[in-house]
């Protein structure tokens, strides 16, 4: 009587991790390389303080303004992020400035004054907000895109996106298009009196990090890119084991 051979457990249908849903493929070069072969540059640009021009600057920055969105031929995001203030490394610092302070009327005043700044801090969320001009580059053949509603756009997000891999001959003429629309944005905010700078490799990382982890990036600081020497830790394929093989070391 034959035995009967038992039959191999049926995969389940594969769990997207959090790596999955990220867009982001690569940072390098001060360039963000998405999943789909795509580029973004990240403008920082600074505030201006509309309400306190005169009229003919008003109308100085309107007509710059205009001009700077008619000379753009390929779309551009304006970001916003707003978040708490972390001044606790500024009282650390005023502390130790205070311990090393001799003069006992400008220590009193030190006193004084740090008493009022930690009282705000605990009353008041002080905000700060931050400007950003994200200036996208789709390759050529990325140009056609799929039309859908909302719905299958969030679903689409959620779902993992197969990784475009972009060889270093593309990249270089990739990178180039890019630096040249990132030098058309600056030019444009620059006649408006907005400061800006593009962001480099290390503060693209720390802004993406800030972003996704708004609570753990005020406690726990990034290394510097350049000093990170371990190899990147990936999500492996198949199931994780439900227990320890027997005879193991544990």
């Amino acid at each position: 009587m034959a035995t009967p051979q038992p039959q191999p457990a049926k995969k389940g249908p594969k769990k997207n991790g959090t790596q999955d849903t990220i867009l982001i493929s690569e940072i390098r070069d001060g360039i963000v390389v998405m999943r789909d072969g795509s580029l973004r540059a990240v403008v920082m640009a600074s505030a201006i303080n509309f309400d306190l021009m005169s009229p003919q600057e008003r109308d100085s920055v309107e007509y710059a303004y205009q001009s700077f969105l008619n000379s753009l031929h390929f779309p551009v995001q304006i970001l916003i992020k707003s978040q708490k203030l972390d001044l606790d490394n500024y009282i650390a610092k005023l502390a130790q400035l205070r311990q090393d302070q001799d003069n006992d009327l400008l220590g009193l005043l030190m006193d004084d004054y740090i008493a009022n700044i930690q009282s705000l801090v605990d009353e008041v969320n002080i905000m700060d907000k931050q400007f950003y001009v994200v200036v996208p580059f789709f390759p050529p053949a990325m140009t056609k895109v799929k039309k859908g509603n909302l719905a299958t756009g969030l679903m689409g997000a959620l779902k993992q996106q197969d990784v475009t891999t972009v060889n270093e001959t593309d990249f270089a003429a990739f990178k180039e298009e890019l630096t040249q629309r990132v030098q058309m944005v600056s030019s444009g905010l620059s006649q408006m009196g907005v400061r800006n700078i593009p962001l480099n490799t290390q503060e693209l990382i720390e802004l993406y990090y800030s972003s996704y982890n708004p609570d753990v990036a005020q406690n726990q600081r990034l290394t510097e890119a350049a000093q990170l020497q371990t190899a990147a830790v990936t999500k492996g394929e198949g199931q994780a084991p439900t227990q320890l093989a027997q005879g193991g070391p544990f």
